[in-house]
């Protein structure tokens, strides 16, 4: 087992993966199998392969690694969100490209996703208020797309209801959808879009 030890001035060397990258990824494989409060930092340092201080060197703390691993698929979705909903595209269509990109960055990011899912409760301070902030934004993007189906009578009138009724069946994929599926991460978000606007458009 490697005990790669910090530099001095620089984090340590590696080959290919970013150490924290790497630290990322396995945390997030670790919370997902055993839970947030079930994984203490030596499993952390031993799964990474670092010595504590070597993993120190690269985080604050247990919860700044969950606040980390928290924000980062929000920060992308919405990277990949707003251009969709600031762009000329009818609602409907919006709506079909918005739930594609929400997918492809489940998929890509499954893991973290289940572990935001289920402990992000555990933030506190500002990182709850920060990560909240985020999530709201970004359940602003399908409210907008939602409201302005509605405007244009396209959509039945929506509320947060909706809203949350809609990314909570969607994120629910990130705890049973599997790479080797027959269906691609566009072709589920499609299928699940499908049923969505049976629900929601006015014939």
């Amino acid at each position: 087992m490697s005990t790669e030890r910090p530099r001095r001035g620089r984090p340590p060397a590696t080959d290919g993966e970013a150490t924290r990258e790497r630290i990322l990824r396995i945390a997030a494989e670790t919370f997902a199998s055993h839970g947030y409060h079930g994984t203490g930092v030596a499993q952390l340092g031993e799964a990474t392969g670092l010595q504590r201080g070597a993993l120190y060197y690269h985080i604050k703390s247990k919860e700044d690694l969950l606040f980390d691993l928290s924000k980062r698929h929000v920060e992308e979705a919405l990277t990949r969100g707003r251009p969709i909903v600031e762009s000329d595209l009818p609602p409907v269509q919006k709506f079909r490209e918005l739930a594609r990109e929400h997918l492809t960055v489940i998929t890509k990011r499954q893991a973290e996703v289940r572990v935001v899912l289920r402990e992000m409760q555990f933030l506190t301070g500002k990182r709850a208020t920060a990560l909240n902030k985020l999530r709201e934004e970004y359940e602003g993007l399908f409210a907008t797309v939602l409201k302005e189906g509605a405007a244009t009578g396209v959509f039945s009138e929506p509320d947060i209801v909706t809203t949350h009724a809609i990314l909570g069946m969607y994120n629910s994929t990130s705890a049973w959808f599997s790479p080797k599926a027959a269906l691609t991460a566009p072709e589920l978000a499609d299928r699940l879009s499908d049923i969505v606007l049976d629900g929601i458009m006015i014939a």
